[in-house]
């Protein structure tokens, strides 16, 4: 059986992708609501599964969102995402999201995120994917640390299964 194939991480990635902010993306605090944000990286991580998986993928799951900043009315959103990892048919994706002053040029880091992401086949069956390659220092660090996140996830649904078994409600 010949090796599984592979893809850098830079045949899928999205950088810096712009979403320019307007009166109807802010909260009652007058900042860019956050869940609009957050729909936005899904759809993007979406467009990084299935570069990469040439297949229809689903969200499986969404951790460890952090709102690091607001952004504000005439900020003009710039989205990175990236595949980290895959294993058998799953992908984690990182997002990141700075919030830009037009007039300024100025940046910063608003929103870090992990998305994970299955690709199904014809049959709506999770199938294998390709493996991703770092070639970075940078990707190699977040292929990494993708290891450590999803053995977290991993113990986590097995913890709360435990706890569910035992529920007598």
């Amino acid at each position: 059986m010949s090796e599984k194939l592979s893809k850098p991480v830079a045949a899928s990635a999205i950088e810096k992708h712009v979403y320019k902010v307007f009166p109807n993306d802010m909260n009652a605090h007058d900042t860019v609501f956050g869940g609009m944000i957050m729909a936005k990286c899904d759809r993007l991580a979406l467009v990084v599964a299935e570069r990469h998986s040439a297949r229809v993928c689903v969200t499986a799951a969404v951790d460890s969102i952090h709102f690091r900043a607001p952004a504000k009315g005439n900020d003009t959103l710039l989205f990175s995402l990236a595949l980290n990892r895959s294993w058998g048919s799953s992908m984690e994706i990182g997002a990141r999201v700075e919030a830009e002053n037009s007039y300024t040029g100025e940046t910063r880091h608003i929103l870090s995120a992990f998305f994970t992401f299955v690709a199904l086949d014809e049959n709506d069956k999770p199938m294998d994917v390709p493996a991703v390659t770092p070639e970075t220092a940078k990707q190699r660090k977040r292929f990494e640390k993708a290891e450590i996140r999803r053995e977290g996830r991993l113990k986590t649904r097995t913890e709360l299964a435990k706890m569910s078994d035992n529920d007598s409600d």
